[in-house]
């Protein structure tokens, strides 16, 4: 089995695939964990695993364009792949399409918790801890139609909001500013330091005999009847009964190869890390107009957020962190809003149209999987990701097939062209 990609999903299926027989081999054309998976905030929030195109989000999205520091901004691209993408994003940014999201999110999201549980139990070393998480509002309109949409939402594992006046949050956490009327607490939600999960599943599968080979780079793929017979790189093929892609964005140019059209683009995100940080902030927030998200890491304070809706690429807009910490100062007192004092941080989050990863059998191509378009969910959804596409692969009956159901990459095959359709049916 060769898994493309060595993100803390490539990582936690490698380790799942091996936990079941399979002789694993990861490749990843950078350094493990180098991209959406090393500057975000780490949350595992399993009742709270909305997808991204929800309602009014086309509304915000084309505010954007006069608002180049909004939280969701549209970087508009003269791609044909991409405005296709952004139409069918944009079709999905519905509450219908959202709570069915939701929902499928929910349910993979199941044992999640559990499947941390043993990973820890299992030796795989990690920072991590248990935690209310704060979230603070400067808007009381925002906050009671939050509060109510929130009530609603009944899917499993779901948690209640505890609301919060302004002085309740201020008295729990002292940096933030007069001008937050209020928020809410999640109560017993957990973080992760995301390169510390990367560093300890890459040290798990190495003891493990699993091979993970950085500076790898895919540059095609070897065909036979079966589907794929190797994987081609410039050190040399790799030979594999099997190959999974969870390359993130650019999983989109390993499915091209192989015929079919993913419709992944990027959700770039950013962070800053302050070691040590301008102030004391000892919660773990989510600063809600502003869309950014505080986790203090030992050591380290890291406020993770924004999203432009962008073509791929690996440059930081030189404005981006220069908004992220003035945002940040709305909330926070005394808190710089030049950020020289921290590292920043740019990655591009795998979107999907309808805000869902795929995960499962890739149409028309036999031996070839697919676990990639988590967007922000990555490190949440990555064990239950990981445990239900390896019980897939290795034809056990232990995950209920109807989980996996709404994230069969199959959903996208009207795009592929009509001789893969024929295929993608017959597999």
């Amino acid at each position: 089995m060769v898994v493309i990609g060595a993100g803390v999903i490539g990582l936690c299926l490698a380790r799942a695939l091996s936990a079941r027989g399979w002789r694993v081999t990861v490749v990843e054309r950078g350094e493990a964990g180098d991209g959406a998976s090393r500057g975000n905030a780490g949350w595992v929030v399993p009742g709270r695993t909305a997808p991204v195109p929800g309602p009014g989000v086309v509304g915000t999205t084309l505010r954007s364009l006069r608002d180049p520091a909004a939280p969701l901004a549209l970087r508009p691209s003269a791609s044909p792949a991409y405005l296709r993408w952004l139409v069918d994003f944009w079709r999905h940014c519905n509450a219908r399409d959202h709570a069915a999201g939701l929902a499928a999110t929910a349910a993979l999201n199941v044992d999640t918790l559990a499947l941390f549980d043993r990973l820890r139990a299992d030796g795989v070393a990690f920072e991590s801890a248990e935690t209310d998480i704060l979230y603070a509002y400067r808007s009381a309109p925002h906050l009671e139609r939050d509060l109510a949409g929130l009530a609603a939402i009944t899917t499993e594992g779901s948690v209640q909001p505890v609301p919060m006046t302004g002085d309740a949050l201020r008295e729990r956490e002292p940096a933030l500013r007069d001008e937050v009327v209020g928020g809410y607490r999640l109560v017993a939600q957990r973080w992760v330091r995301p390169e510390t999960l990367v560093a300890g599943l890459v040290a798990d599968l190495r003891e493990r005999g699993v091979e993970v080979r950085s500076q790898t780079r895919v540059t095609g793929f070897d065909r036979s009847s079966a589907g794929v017979a190797a994987v081609r790189t410039p050190q040399g093929p790799i030979a594999g009964d099997a190959v999974v892609l969870c390359a993130g964005v650019a999983t989109a140019d390993l499915a091209r190869m192989l015929g079919v059209r993913l419709p992944i683009q990027a959700g770039k995100g950013y962070s800053l890390d302050y070691s040590p940080a301008p102030r004391s902030v000892t919660n773990v927030l989510y600063l809600d107009e502003a869309r950014l998200a505080v986790t203090p890491f030992a050591g380290t304070l890291r406020v993770a957020g924004l999203m432009d809706l962008s073509s791929p690429g690996d440059a930081m807009p030189p404005a981006r962190p220069c908004q992220v910490a003035a945002a940040a100062a709305d909330y926070l007192r005394d808190w710089p809003t030049d950020p020289a004092r921290a590292t920043a941080w740019t990655g591009m989050r795998p979107l999907t149209p309808d805000g869902l990863p795929a995960i499962g059998r890739l149409p028309g191509v036999p031996n070839v999987a697919v676990a990639a378009g988590h967007a922000m969910l990555g490190i949440t959804l990555a064990p239950a990701t990981a445990e239900a596409l390896a019980e897939l692969l290795s034809g056990g009956d232990e995950t209920d097939p109807d989980v996996l159901a709404p994230f069969d990459p199959a959903r996208f095959v009207r795009r592929m062209p009509p001789h893969l359709k024929v295929a993608a049916k017959r597999a």
